[in-house]
C-alpha cells in the first residue's frame, strides 16, 4: 500500500485531511504488511486520492489467492 500511495499521492497528511484517518494510521497501514485495512479505509483512501477503489483493492490484495483444491 504504501508504494501506491506514494506514487498517487506524495502527502499523507493531505490524504489524512480528506479521508479523516489519522497520519499514525496512515502510516501504520502504509508500513506494517499485517495491519489490517478496512473496507471503509481503502473506500477512503481511494477517493482522496483520485483513483477507482477497485484499482486500490486489486493493488492491496494481489497476492492473495484462493487455496488449492
Amino acid at each position: 500500500m504504501s508504494l501506491y500511495l506514494a506514487t498517487k499521492s506524495n502527502n499523507k497528511a493531505e490524504v489524512a485531511r480528506k479521508t479523516g484517518l489519522s497520519k499514525s494510521r496512515l502510516s501504520q497501514l502504509s508500513s506494517n504488511e499485517t495491519t489490517k485495512l478496512r473496507a471503509d479505509e481503502l473506500f477512503l483512501i481511494a477517493l482522496a486520492i483520485d483513483i477507482d477503489p477497485c484499482e486500490l483493492l486489486k493493488e492491496v490484495f494481489k497476492g492473495l489467492k484462493l487455496p488449492k483444491e
